[in-house]
């Protein structure tokens, strides 16, 4: 019996068939990175519309252009005005910015060096006692009700002749929503507390590290009366908090979450309102320039002052130290604001 010859695949069909295979795996991967990009973009597009739509947009942040310092050229540095309040921003009207009851609770200036290789939180005392452009010495908080936003921002920037160049406003509900998402925050408590009014009256707060949800972490941040330096240490413990929940959102186990940080997102926009200019996209932007920063890269400290004292019509304020505001006016004009907390050891590990 002859079986039957196997027919032999020329050489030449052998080479276009593996070229087709390849060919064929090629459009198969780019199809597949095209569906996953489509789908990480559609994702991303849903955030932006999350954040721009929940936030409220400050219409006229900013006072008139002839008010304010000019940056020098080629400095790509970044301030930002952060606001805290126990009501949102858009309570102080963000469209007329006419004069209301509202003020700050707590004040950030937040640096951002031209490398951005680190971030500097600067606290200012609420009731560090100031010049308010047109309304004479006064409590730094107090020009959001003499003129809303742009007021305060004209007072921060007569402060340190430094321009700033966006503004955030948050609630401090808004501290509530993230923590909830985030899953709870753990916090190094320093001093324990119990807070004596609110949700979280009567429950102890000890010292030592505890995982905080959102109403306890928002007791955490406002409370001041039990402290025997009230705002000093509120603002030391909104510090420890933030610098915390900082870096429980960077790790990576929140940023490879999509549910996580659709949660953040959703939690904390309708607390939140920014000049027009600082949406998502900018926002983003900024996140891609810094996104080799982590938690430890995240410097806060308080403004130094004189210690407190009284006003001649008998308040209780915070005493400017004059020299620091020179100091410190003059190392952001450098750029140089790390060597200045270096020099003055202002990071405590917070």
């Amino acid at each position: 019996m002859t079986l039957p010859t196997p027919s032999v695949e020329p050489a030449s069909h052998r080479q276009k068939n593996r070229k087709k295979t390849t060919r064929n795996v090629l459009l198969g991967f780019a199809a597949a990175v095209l569906v996953v990009g489509l789908i990480a973009g559609a994702y991303l597009f849903n955030l932006a519309q999350t954040f721009n739509s929940g936030s409220t947009k400050i219409e006229n942040a900013f006072p008139a252009e002839s008010t304010r310092p000019q940056k020098a050229e080629g400095n790509t540095a970044m301030n930002i005005l952060v606001m805290g309040s126990d009501s949102r921003g858009a309570d102080v009207d963000v469209e007329t910015n006419a004069s209301t009851d509202q003020r700050a609770d707590t004040l950030m200036l937040l640096h951002l060096p031209a490398d951005r290789k680190k971030a500097y939180a600067m606290s200012l005392m609420r009731d560090l006692w100031v010049d308010i452009p047109g309304k004479g010495a006064s409590k730094i908080n107090a020009a959001l009700a003499y003129g809303g936003v742009p007021l305060m921002v004209q007072t921060v920037e007569s402060l340190f002749d430094q321009r700033i160049d966006h503004v955030a406003m948050i609630d401090f509900e808004g501290f509530k929503g993230l923590t909830d998402a985030l899953g709870g925050v753990e916090v190094d408590v320093k001093i324990p507390f119990t807070p004596s009014s609110g949700p979280m009256a009567g429950q102890e707060y000890e010292a030592g590290k505890q995982t905080f949800d959102g109403d306890e972490a928002l007791a955490f941040v406002r409370e001041r009366r039990a402290f025997s330096d009230g705002d000093y240490q509120r603002v030391r413990n909104q510090q420890a908090y933030l610098k915390s929940m900082m870096g429980k959102i960077i790790a990576r186990e929140t940023l490879t979450n999509p549910v996580t940080i659709s949660n953040m997102v959703s939690a904390v926009s309708p607390f939140v309102s920014v000049d027009k200019n600082f949406d998502a996209a900018a926002i983003g932007s900024l996140s891609l320039s810094m996104k080799d920063v982590r938690a430890q890269d995240t410097i806060m400290f308080t403004l130094p002052t004189l210690g407190t004292g009284t006003s001649t019509d008998g308040q209780s304020i915070v005493l400017a130290d004059t020299t620091a505001i020179a100091d410190i006016a003059a190392a952001l004009s450098k750029d140089q604001l790390g060597t200045y907390v270096t020099a003055h050891a202002l990071d405590k590990g917070q």
